[in-house]
């Protein structure tokens, strides 16, 4: 289970980086995410859950939780870029690269487990 494992390291490499610069109002978060508002607010308390159980999962790995946290990621990471409006913003486009490498991870628990993510 080696590419979910990564997926899993990705997003704490990722989101510690993000989380400390929104939390610090650093200038390059400000001009990703742009000012403080209730919005970045709730943005930044999603990113936290999915740093924590990122964080969790990765001692604790189990596949089928591993699947529904990357599931979810990858749509909404897949759903952003209709939303904003735009691909050229720089957090749609790494979105869209986490997006896919989870994409694989997820296909590799599939595979593995011989889950039909499509049947409970």
């Amino acid at each position: 289970m080696l590419f979910p494992k990564i997926s899993l390291v990705l997003n704490i490499l990722v989101l510690i980086p993000v989380c400390s610069g929104i939390i610090l109002k650093a200038n390059w978060a400000v001009d990703s995410y742009g000012i403080e508002t209730p919005a970045r607010g709730i943005l930044l308390s999603i990113y936290l859950a999915i740093l924590i159980f990122s964080s969790l999962l990765l001692f604790k790995f189990d596949p089928k939780f591993v699947m529904a946290l990357l599931s979810v990621q990858i749509i909404y990471k897949l759903l952003s870029p209709m939303m904003v409006g735009t691909i050229s913003n720089p957090v749609i486009i790494s979105n869209i690269f986490i997006a896919l490498f989870h994409s694989y991870s997820v296909w590799k628990i599939v595979l593995n487990e011989k889950i039909n993510p499509l049947v409970s």
